[in-house]
């Protein structure tokens, strides 16, 4: 019995490495990829997960490939979330399965899902600043989130990644700015802020907000040169010239 079941491992394994060679003929791949859908065990769907993880040389069928495997985990359902859960912990990729799992978790499951992605992936520095990229990009389009989102991502307004900064500028810039407008004139008037692209999108969604600078306005003032040079202090908030 050991055996068998080391031997039923084994095969496991051949196919999901079978699915996940970016340099097999797509046919090889789809008959792994309809293998595991067909095993269902949570192992085999975290293999199919792992079809994220690699981009095969033509682009039409790597997408072909990974909204197939979207549609299929979408279709199981609740079964899928476990699967989701383990292959989100260490994946590099997240979008797609932040899809999916909009798709088949409530909403208390999410946000479960979420804080244990933010746990390790607290704002600061990171050689690969993708996964967070991926989060917070799926948190801004994500419509139930509701106000819950601003204090999962109002922290990332002081990343070390521009890129990040910015992301998560952009997906508060439609929350309550009662809640948003603090952090957000907070972070442009940080002395060590370096970006001015970070600082004029900022500047955007304060000016769109009519947000009030209060004791600050004239050192928001001192700041508007370059990329917000097109940007002036006028009756205490800030308005695009």
């Amino acid at each position: 019995m050991v055996f068998g079941l080391f031997s039923k491992e084994k095969s496991l394994q051949r196919t999901i490495e079978r699915a996940t060679n970016k340099l097999s003929q797509q046919a090889d791949r789809w008959a792994a990829l309809e293998k595991l859908r067909e095993d269902g065990s949570d192992d085999a769907l975290v293999g199919l997960c792992k079809r994220w993880n690699i981009t095969s040389n033509n682009q039409v069928e790597d997408q072909q490939e990974k909204a197939w495997v979207v549609e299929v985990l979408t279709a199981k359902g609740p079964a899928a979330l476990a699967p989701l859960k383990r292959y989100l912990k260490g994946a590099q990729v997240l979008s797609h399965a932040l899809a999916v799992l909009g798709a088949v978790a409530s909403r208390e499951q999410v946000f479960e899902v979420v804080d244990a992605i933010i746990a390790d992936e607290p704002p600061g520095y990171t050689r690969d600043p993708e996964r967070r990229l991926d989060l917070i990009r799926w948190l801004s389009e994500w419509k139930t989130g509701g106000p819950d989102l601003a204090p999962r991502l109002l922290p990332y307004l002081r990343d070390f990644d521009q890129n990040v900064r910015v992301a998560a500028a952009d997906a508060v810039a439609d929350l309550d700015p009662t809640v948003t407008g603090g952090p957000l004139l907070d972070a442009f008037v940080r002395p060590e802020e370096e970006s001015g692209r970070f600082r004029k999108r900022i500047a955007e969604i304060l000016a769109a907000h009519k947000q009030p600078l209060g004791d600050r306005a004239d050192v928001v003032a001192g700041l508007l040169t370059g990329p917000v040079s097109g940007f002036a202090v006028v009756g205490g908030t800030l308005v695009a010239r």
